[in-house]
């Protein structure tokens, strides 16, 4: 087999690794996945703070998201991506977070398809290796997540989107307090530390901050001109790209994703080029005990299939 054919099959192989760390990168570039609530700050006029302090106290903020600690949460993640529409029960755990696939293409699993998931999960119980596996790739992004977090805010020029503060887009509940809006873009004086930084010179788009919290509630990013992973090796995205992320206060002591949307096209490995798009949803959230990932497994598929 030569080199390109060689490269081709790598880069069709890649290509989960690849929407996964896009997926990731989403969350990053859109300040978080899920996240901790640490206390509430006094709350200040809007405009009596420079519209970068804002940022940063969200991305610190946000970092608390990435590394949290207690607080388990069990909760449905609904997905649209090439693999089709899917939904998942979600049990986070003190050992990484497990899911069960209970619907596709909006009708529950099939009992030959609900058969082949509970061998998937029975199998991860019986191979502690196999979800060591699953973690350690997690716990890669994460780390990658909290680098470029730590980044954003010197990365980046901010202003003050007009008219301030603005009425929350979380709407439904009056007693929601006001959003700052945020715009962002590169600072052409900031330079990239690593390859991976690369990224954030090509995004740009507004974020929406919880005036009380000073969590973010919505980003939105565009991306403007090309970026590259690993100087386009890796991963080479086009410009035209859009994400937008969303998270809201599912209990006392958490903030969670509530909605993500990636629109993006890449060239992996210089050979193959894709377009993704996905879009997850996230819904019933609720507080759970804290559980090893085998107990949380028993829980799940103890857990009947919903009949619609």
């Amino acid at each position: 087999m030569n080199d390109r054919a060689d490269r081709t099959i790598l880069a069709e192989r890649s290509r989960p690794r690849i929407a996964i760390g896009l997926l990731r990168l989403g969350s990053v570039l859109m300040l978080a996945a899920t996240a901790m609530a640490a206390g509430t700050p006094p709350v200040a006029e809007p405009l009596s703070l420079p519209a970068k302090q804002w940022a940063r106290e969200a991305a610190e903020n946000e970092l608390k998201v990435i590394q949290y600690k207690g607080n388990f949460l069990r909760y449905r993640i609904h997905s649209t991506d090439a693999k089709g529409d899917q939904t998942r029960d979600m049990i986070e755990t003190r050992d990484g977070t497990v899911a069960r696939l209970i619907m596709k293409e909006g009708r529950p699993l099939t009992r030959d398809e609900d058969d082949a998931e509970r061998s998937r999960l029975q199998a991860m119980i019986d191979s502690p290796a196999t979800f060591a596996k699953h973690v350690k790739g997690d716990s890669a992004g994460k780390k990658m997540g909290a680098d470029m977090i730590r980044l954003m805010p010197d990365a980046m020029l901010f202003a003050y989107a007009p008219g301030q503060p603005q009425r929350s887009t979380r709407a439904a509940n009056p007693d929601e307090p006001a959003e700052v809006v945020i715009d962002y873009k590169p600072d052409p004086a900031w330079t990239p530390p690593n390859m991976t930084a690369d990224v954030l010179t090509g995004l740009q788009g507004r974020l929406w901050i919880d005036s009380r919290t000073h969590y973010l509630t919505r980003m939105e990013g565009n991306v403007f001109r090309a970026v590259n992973f690993g100087l386009g090796f890796f991963a080479h995205v086009y410009p035209g790209g859009r994400l937008t992320f969303e998270q809201v206060h599912a209990t006392d002591q958490r903030w969670i994703f509530s909605h993500f949307v990636q629109h993006v096209t890449v060239r992996a490995l210089l050979v193959k080029t894709f377009r993704e798009d996905a879009e997850m949803q996230g819904s019933n959230y609720v507080a759970v005990p804290e559980m090893s990932y085998q107990e949380a497994i028993k829980v799940l598929t103890a857990t009947p299939l919903p009949t619609r």
